[in-house]
């Protein structure tokens, strides 16, 4: 009927009975099945592996028996009409090609190909059902993450992508609440990454407890997951939720026989209200995490809308700071110290300044987070030195120039070298180079840290404790290196008006600071009464406007000038 024959052949003839017979055989030993049709449209050849194939399929046509019904069931189970298959089938023949296709049915999946032949065709099926629940199985796995189980990146976008369906076509609102984890990073670096890894399977578990079935978490990246709450239908069920996230998370962990305690800060944007895309609710989940992170962690916040007017301004304040250095917007003033006893200059402290062309004057405390948050204070902080250097140079002997580093330049492995080439380069000499360090660089890696001090020391370059008394633990780090110098913070100096024992804790680090054969720096000097009571306290040098206010170097050197 459909297939008709292009040559008669005569399905009773002996010798092509037994020919079929014996290839037949032949076939029965290959893994796929195989029908040979003639061009009468008759099964002439079928196998057993052919029969098997069928029979799984509830289709068990008998050798001799026309071919329409293996072609009612191509059409049926890959949804095409009986004759559009047979168009197919004919087209096959007229382009050289075979016909493939790829059936399901009671719950097996077969691929068939059917290829012309001069005088009838072969029809080849495979049952590839065990092959293609590997590949779903292997494509789900390629969906979770491979640590905690949990939904990855791209499962996170599916399941995401089917909410804002959701919410298109029903109504549907949705949440995405994106948590971070705090505290995470100390555990990692003190106690390795095996507890680390384990640390962040049992928090997955604590997420998953948190949602329920319809809810998605997933996990983003090293400590970063995110959870899409179905069905939030305002801020409080949000709330809700975001609460639980943060106290669950919040609970002491066991991992390897330590107590672990970590947070969580949680940002969340809410959809429809706070956007109908993927990107623009997970870009807002971030504002809002970075505010929650900003508020002091271990809290959540929800989305606002300034909150991307203040994230647009951070991100043109960084570029600004990227070009800084090369447009050479950045410039250095000089505070003055003064030894009390002989009322002389000792040295200037070095202060950066940034002198924006259209932001004027930029004041260190808007900038300098900021380039410490993204790294940019490396590079800053190696120019700074370099030009201390090469200013102070060109100062009478003796005048010291004392530069600010911070912890994130602290362990750049090029603070020595940039030290050393910065000296080389200038001429300056290292004993007159004073680099100031705060406790938060001796909170880091306490043997390295001590090492590179110790390699300063040997260069000949000072080193000076900067805000002493402040932190937890500034009487130890005395005793752990031998600092030329301490500088007492301004708020003990401007204390001395207000706490009766102001002139108490002054004297003490005083006489702190000469047992130990230190100078000692009160900073913030401004009236002639902090000075008289500061020097009767015992200190040896001061600092501030009382002295001078920071300076550009031409006003520094007529300062410095006998």
């Amino acid at each position: 009927m459909p297939l008709r024959a292009i040559a008669p052949a005569d399905p009773e003839s002996g010798p092509r009975r037994d020919s079929a017979a014996r290839l037949s055989g032949y076939l029965d030993a290959l893994d796929q099945g195989v029908l040979v049709i003639d061009g009468t449209g008759r099964v002439i050849i079928e196998t057993g592996p052919a029969r098997a194939v069928l029979a799984g399929l509830g289709h068990d046509p008998a050798l001799g028996r026309p071919a329409r019904s293996l072609l009612r069931l191509l059409a049926a189970t890959t949804g095409s009409g009986l004759r559009e298959t047979v168009h197919r089938i004919r087209g096959a023949r007229d382009e050289d090609r075979p016909a493939e296709y790829e059936i399901t049915a009671c719950g097996r999946t077969v691929s068939v190909r059917v290829r012309a032949m001069p005088d009838g065709w072969t029809v080849s099926l495979e049952d590839v059902s065990a092959r293609r629940a590997v590949e779903a199985g292997t494509a789900e796995l390629a969906r979770l993450d491979s640590l905690t189980g949990l939904a990855n990146r791209r499962m996170l976008r599916e399941r995401l992508g089917e909410s804002l369906d959701r919410l298109d076509r029903y109504g549907e609102p949705c949440a995405v609440l994106l948590i971070d984890l705090d505290r995470f990073k100390p555990v990692n670096d003190t106690l390795g990454h095996a507890v680390g890894d384990a640390l962040l399977v049992k928090v997955a578990d604590r997420l998953r407890s948190a949602v329920r079935a319809a809810d998605t978490v997933a996990r983003i990246g090293g400590d970063e997951f995110v959870v899409i709450q179905a069905g939030a239908a305002c801020q409080e069920d949000v709330a809700v939720l975001a609460r639980r996230l943060v106290d669950l998370v919040g609970r002491t962990y066991i991992v390897d026989g330590q107590l672990l305690t970590i947070g969580a800060s949680v940002g969340a944007a809410l959809a429809p209200q706070d956007g109908t895309d993927a990107d623009r609710l997970l870009k807002h989940a971030d504002l809002a995490l970075y505010r929650a992170k900003l508020d002091g962690r271990g809290t959540f916040r929800f989305f606002e809308p300034e909150m991307d007017v203040r994230m647009q301004a951070r991100r043109r304040l960084e570029l600004d700071i990227r070009q800084a250095l090369a447009r050479r917007e950045f410039v250095l003033h000089y505070q003055p110290q003064m030894n009390l006893e002989n009322r002389r200059l000792t040295g200037c402290e070095a202060l950066l300044r940034w002198m924006h062309p259209e932001r004027g004057t930029v004041p260190p405390a808007e900038f300098i987070p900021l380039a410490e948050e993204v790294g940019l204070i490396v590079p800053i902080g190696e120019w700074v030195i370099r030009q201390a250097c090469r200013d102070a140079a060109t100062w009478p002997a003796g005048i010291s120039v004392a530069v600010n580093v911070s912890p994130a330049q602290f362990k750049s492995e090029r603070l020595v070298e940039t030290i050393v080439s910065a000296l080389a380069m200038s001429g300056l000499e290292a004993s007159c180079l004073e680099i100031e360090i705060t406790e938060g660089v001796l909170l880091q890696n306490n043997e390295r840290t001590l090492e590179t001090l110790h390699r300063l020391r040997a260069l000949g370059v000072r080193v000076s404790m900067d805000d002493f008394g402040t932190g937890y633990s500034s009487l130890s780090y005395l005793r752990s290196f031998p600092f030329d110098k301490i500088k007492i913070d301004r708020s003990f100096v401007k204390d001395l008006s207000t706490k009766p024992d102001g002139d108490a804790i002054i004297r003490a680090i005083a006489g702190l600071g000469r047992s130990l054969g230190m100078t000692t720096v009160a900073e913030g000097v401004e009236t002639e009464e902090q000075m008289r009571r500061i020097r009767a306290d015992g200190c040896t040098d001061v600092q501030g406007y009382l002295v001078s206010r920071p300076v550009p170097l031409d006003l520094v050197m007529k300062l410095l000038s006998p």
